[in-house]
C-alpha cells in the first residue's frame, strides 16, 4: 500500500515538473504573467515556471509575416474609384509591445493601411496613382512602420498588388492605348520612308558623281592619247625630212616624192595625171590646156564623197544600247574629229 502510494505521489510530481518545464522553438518568443502582471519573455531554449504563479499568457512569432489585405475602395484627386489591393510585409520586434500595445494587431495593422492608402491616392490624380506605385509603396512604409512602432510591429516593406479602375476607365485606357501605338506606328513608317528616300537620294548622287569622273578620266585618257599619238606622227614626219636633207637627194630623189605627193593629191580617184617634168613640159602644159578647155580626151571629174573608213567595232565605244556607253562614243567621236581637222589645217 504504501509502495502504491509513493508511486502515485511520484507520478504526480513528474507530472507536475513536466508541465512546467518549457521548450520555446527557434524564431518564438513567449510571454510569461506573475500573478497576472507581466514578468518576463521567454526566447528560444529551455525555460521552467513556478506553478499556479507564472502564466504564458501569449506565444508570439518573430517571423516575418506577409499579410495580403483585401482589395480597398479609394478615390483619387479627379473623382475616379477604383479598388486597389496592397501586401504588407512586418514582423513582431518587441513581443511585450505586441502583447499589450494592441487588442488585435493585424487588424489595427489592415485597417491603418487601408485608411493611410486612402489618403495618398486622394492627393493623386489617375494617371499618376497608375505610374507612381513606388512612391506610394515608400510612402505607406514609412507611414504605417512608424504607427505601428508602439505596437511592437517592424513594418519592413508594403507592395501595391493590384490597381483596378473602373471597366469605363479601362475601355478608354485601352483606345488611348491603342492611338498611342498607332500613332508610334505612323511615325515610324514615315520615318523609314524619309530614310529610304535619302538613302536612294544619295546613292544617285553617288553614281552620278562618280559616272562624271569615270567620263572625265575617259576623255582626258582619250584626248592625251590622241595627242601623244600626232605628237609621234609629226616627230616621225619630221624625223624623215631631216634624214632626208641630211642626204643630200638628188634630183630623181625629189621627182619621185613629187609624184609619191601627186598620188596622195589624187587619192586614186584621179583619171589623169600630169607629170611636171623638164622633159615633159610642153606635153604637160598642152595637156593641161585641153583639160582646162574641155577638148580633146576630157575626163570629168569625180566629184562624190569619199568613202569613209569602217572602224572596227569597239563594245566600249559603241552607241548601240546595251553596247557601251553612249557619253563616251560623243566624246571619242568628237575628239577623232578634232584630231582630223587639226591634221587638215596642217596639210
Amino acid at each position: 500500500m504504501e509502495l502504491i502510494i509513493f508511486g502515485v505521489v511520484v507520478v504526480v510530481i513528474l507530472a507536475v515538473i513536466g508541465n512546467n518545464i518549457r521548450i520555446v522553438p527557434q524564431a518564438n518568443a513567449f510571454v510569461i504573467e506573475r500573478l497576472g502582471k507581466y514578468h518576463i519573455t521567454w526566447d528560444a531554449g529551455l525555460h521552467v515556471k513556478i506553478p499556479i504563479i507564472d502564466k504564458v499568457i501569449k506565444k508570439v512569432s518573430l517571423k516575418e509575416q506577409v499579410l495580403d489585405f483585401p482589395p480597398q475602395p479609394v478615390i483619387t484627386k479627379d473623382n475616379v474609384t477604383m479598388q486597389i489591393d496592397s501586401v504588407v510585409f512586418a514582423k513582431v520586434f518587441n513581443p511585450k509591445l505586441y502583447t499589450y500595445g494592441v487588442e488585435n494587431p493585424i487588424s489595427g495593422l489592415q485597417n491603418l493601411a487601408a485608411t493611410n492608402l486612402r489618403s495618398i491616392i486622394g492627393e493623386m490624380e489617375l494617371d499618376q496613382t497608375l505610374t507612381s506605385r513606388e512612391y506610394v509603396n515608400n510612402k505607406m512604409q514609412v507611414v504605417l512602420d512608424e504607427a505601428t512602432d508602439a505596437w511592437g510591429i517592424k513594418v519592413t516593406r508594403v507592395e501595391i498588388k493590384n490597381i483596378k479602375p473602373p471597366r469605363e476607365i479601362e475601355e478608354t485606357m485601352t483606345k488611348q492605348m491603342k492611338a498611342e501605338r498607332e500613332k508610334r506606328q505612323t511615325l515610324l513608317e514615315a520615318q523609314a520612308h524619309k530614310e529610304a528616300v535619302v538613302s536612294r537620294a544619295e546613292g544617285d548622287k553617288q553614281a552620278k558623281i562618280l559616272a562624271a569622273e569615270a567620263e572625265r578620266d575617259a576623255q582626258i585618257a582619250l584626248a592625251q592619247g590622241k595627242a601623244r599619238s600626232i605628237e609621234l606622227v609629226y616627230e616621225a614626219e619630221a624625223e624623215g625630212i631631216r634624214k632626208l636633207n641630211n642626204s643630200s637627194p638628188s634630183n630623181k630623189v625629189l621627182q619621185l616624192k613629187s609624184l609619191e605627193a601627186l598620188k596622195n593629191v589624187s587619192d586614186g580617184r584621179a583619171t589623169k595625171i600630169f607629170m611636171p617634168t623638164n622633159l615633159s613640159d610642153l606635153v604637160t602644159n598642152v595637156g593641161v590646156l585641153g583639160e582646162a578647155i574641155g577638148i580633146g580626151d576630157a575626163t570629168p571629174i569625180d566629184t562624190s564623197e569619199k568613202p569613209k573608213k569602217v572602224k572596227e567595232y569597239d563594245p566600249c565605244m559603241s552607241k548601240e544600247t546595251g553596247k557601251g556607253g553612249v557619253d563616251a562614243y560623243e566624246t571619242t567621236a568628237r575628239i577623232n574629229a578634232q584630231v582630223e581637222e587639226a591634221a587638215q589645217d596642217t596639210i
